[in-house]
């Protein structure tokens, strides 16, 4: 039976209320209902569902839906930490600026307030008055004192040294290394490392890193701090940079047996293998050759088969990422050998006309069949960044307009292939695809907005430009707004 994630802020009460109905509704017993969904929610038994719940309110927390507070140190906590969502981001942290420039009392006001401000005397005299202080949760998220630190983007120049004093200082008194929360009830832990290194799926400038996350980071994971932190590895993701997997691999990533919240919360945190895994899964489907290149040099495999059974050197050939298929390849794996569609798929991706026309002229009725299958291919074009792949597809007869995804393996119709570009910021593959007549007021499915929108949302001047002046003032404003 397919397994279905628990939903986001999932409770002990609402399972229970959801097994007496599937009772009710079935004519089987409680156990039994439990039973069916536990599974459902990929979980052998009712006790493991119920245990996971049980962690998840613990600490479960959800810092975005935190409201404005009257007492002003909680408030400037509030406003000067990273949460992932709400009113998140510069303006928020311009305020906590300021409200900390009109008050500088605040630093005193806590051991949460000290510790985001690196206030190291503040915090000396805390954890002097109260053993207890360094572990203490408390403040607006009831975070302990290390991950407010951790989490605090309110000044870009906050001094590298007491940053890393304070927290030495919360550690050498008892803060845990590995102090996390679980963004509300998400398996996955936000810890603090993961508000360390930050980032995520808006970006470097929306979801910035701490002002000094190398050198907090190797302090914290020398204290101890589990290696294979899930999140911060798909939080970095996105971008090419890579330090944070060099300071990860320095100490573990990818071996032990995943720390304390993967103790806590079982499987459904995966385990270091899995992690490496998903992130050469992910350098490869995104052709990042240097990334796949380390993962590769710290013994990530480049042979064994993904979950779905599919290699990596298949996913990188059916891709069109021939650089990273030939690292691969040199690392050991098997060179693929693609059914005739695949094999099409990686060629028209490649960008290699002779290579298409050699194929379609081998098997005749090819390019029907691939025109009914696929009929979204100048949208996985788009998404690999090649103006090249994009004008072959086309001049193959593929919909410049039609909407598909970026996902190779998944055929659902959500956007177009300017969409798609937009999201690559790849300003040569948007003017390539409205010299050749792309649509740029057609509207994704989830988010009701053009490729406009999803440009502004993202906050790209060089897209805003170029299509501007061809779309009209168009609904929408793109992903999450």
């Amino acid at each position: 039976m397919p397994t279905v994630p628990l939903p986001t802020d999932a409770s002990l009460v609402q399972l229970r209320k959801q097994a007496k109905e599937l009772r009710d509704t079935s004519g089987s017993t409680l156990a039994e209902a439990q039973l069916t969904l536990a599974r459902r929610h990929g979980f052998a038994s009712w006790p493991r569902l119920k245990h996971h719940l049980e962690v998840v309110a613990r600490f479960s927390r959800g810092p975005d839906t935190v409201p404005a507070l009257a007492d002003r140190g909680d408030e400037f906590l509030r406003l000067a930490c990273l949460r992932y969502g709400g009113d998140d981001g510069a303006p928020s942290w311009s305020a906590a600026r300021r409200l900390l420039a009109e008050h500088p009392e605040i630093r005193g006001a806590s051991i949460h307030a000290a510790a985001a401000t690196a206030a190291v005397d503040e915090v000396r005299r805390f954890v002097a008055a109260s053993p207890g202080a360094a572990a203490a949760q408390g403040g607006p998220f009831a975070w302990e004192p290390l991950l407010y630190l951790a989490y605090a983007r309110h000044d870009p120049a906050i001094d590298r040294d007491a940053v890393l004093a304070t927290a030495g200082l919360l550690l050498d008194h008892g803060a845990d290394p590995d102090a996390g929360y679980l963004w509300h009830g998400l398996p996955t832990p936000f810890t603090v490392l993961t508000g360390t290194f930050g980032e995520g799926e808006l970006g470097p400038e929306a979801q910035p890193r701490h002002p000094h996350a190398p050198a907090l980071a190797e302090l914290v994971l020398a204290a101890g701090a589990d290696p294979n932190d899930g999140q911060s590895l798909y939080n970095r993701q996105f971008e090419p940079d890579d330090d944070h997997l060099v300071v990860l691999f320095a100490h573990g990533l990818g071996t032990g047996d995943g720390g304390p919240w993967r103790r806590r919360l079982g499987d459904a945190v995966d385990t270091p293998a899995e992690m490496v895994r998903r992130q050469l899964r992910w350098a490869v489907v995104r052709d990042m050759g240097d990334r796949v290149r380390l993962l590769l040099a710290h013994g990530v495999d480049p042979a064994a088969p993904f979950a779905d059974g599919r290699t990596p050197a298949w996913m990188a050939a059916v891709h069109g990422h021939r650089d990273v298929l030939a690292r691969l390849v040199a690392a050991g794996a098997a060179r693929p050998e693609p059914a005739p569609p695949d094999a099409f798929l990686g060629l028209v991706l490649a960008g290699d006309r002779p290579g298409a026309e050699q194929l379609l002229a081998a098997h005749p009725g090819l390019l029907d069949r691939m025109r009914a299958q696929r009929p979204a291919l100048v949208a996985l074009a788009a998404e690999v960044r090649r103006p090249e792949a994009v004008r072959l597809a086309v001049e193959l007869g593929f919909d410049v307009s039609a909407r598909g995804n970026g996902n190779l393996l998944d055929h659902h119709p959500l956007e177009t292939a300017l969409h798609r570009a937009v999201h690559r910021d790849a300003p040569a593959v948007v003017e390539l695809l409205l010299e050749l007549g792309a649509d740029p007021t057609i509207e994704d499915v989830q988010f009701h907005a053009t490729p406009l929108g999803w440009a502004r949302h993202f906050d790209n001047p060089t897209l805003i430009r170029l299509l501007e002046p061809v779309t009209g003032a168009g609904p929408g404003a793109g992903p999450d707004g």
